[in-house]
């Protein structure tokens, strides 16, 4: 018996026609989520990593908070694929060591100028040449991904995984303040960069597509997600706690 059954043996026979009925929402999921990831990730992974969250938003949904069970398992669902995804991060440790130093540079520089960081200071500011600063947007591009889903933009942000059991935690006044923040700060970001986050983000095209639309290679197009992530996240991280 796997650990998915052997978690479901346990639960009691009142929840499984609330997981049945939706089942269908984890490939849902999953194959929203597989889209975006290396090829190194598995499709059943992710499926048998939100059929748990299934299961545990079954057990501990209390219809009283307000959010229909769809909604609420849907947050447990992609909260238990992105876990899963980080237990196992394909990243080496050097790679978020030097995301963290791209972004402090970033914000050194805009602090200083009072306008968005260029390529060139960058690479200057880090004592690198521009195609060594390239390639460290390039091995760190996959990475942020999941690392702008932290962030929170979205319905079904991982900012909405971190209510444990209670669906509404997050709900009101912080959220609207959180999504509020993000939405100016991705304003502010360089017109291309604001470009791929909206036709990524907002259109889900994939980064090929992108990459034909603004006539540019796959490979620039993941740069500039990578850096317009990079440049969020160092104008933002002491507001959201994190400067990774």
């Amino acid at each position: 018996m796997n650990g998915l059954a052997m978690y479901a043996a346990t639960q009691p026979k009142s929840h499984d026609q609330m997981v049945e009925k939706h089942a269908s929402l984890v490939k849902r999921i999953a194959c929203h989520l597989i889209n975006r990831l290396p090829a190194s990730v598995q499709l059943e992974d992710l499926v048998q990593a939100g059929m748990i969250g299934l299961l545990e938003a079954a057990r501990n949904y209390d219809e009283c908070q307000g959010a229909s069970f769809e909604t609420y398992a849907g947050i447990r669902i992609r909260g238990a694929m992105l876990d899963e995804i980080r237990k196992n991060d394909w990243a080496p440790r050097s790679v978020h060591r030097k995301a963290r130093m791209v972004a402090e540079a970033v914000r050194e520089i805009e602090n200083e100028v009072g306008r968005d960081a260029r390529d060139t200071e960058i690479a200057e500011s880090l004592e690198m040449s521009l195609q060594d600063y390239y390639k460290i947007l390039q091995d760190n591009s996959y990475h942020k991904v999941l690392s702008f889903e932290d962030l929170g933009i979205g319905d079904e942000s991982i900012l909405e995984t971190m209510s444990d059991n209670a669906p509404g935690i997050l709900d009101g006044l912080q959220r609207e303040d959180m999504q509020q923040l993000l939405s100016d700060a991705i304003a502010t970001l360089p017109e291309r960069e604001r470009l791929v986050m909206a036709l990524y983000y907002d259109e889900e095209l994939n980064l090929r597509e992108i990459g034909a639309v603004m006539g540019v290679s796959e490979s620039r197009v993941s740069q500039i997600h990578s850096q317009a992530v990079i440049r969020l996240q160092a104008r933002l991280g002491h507001r959201l706690g994190s400067d990774s």
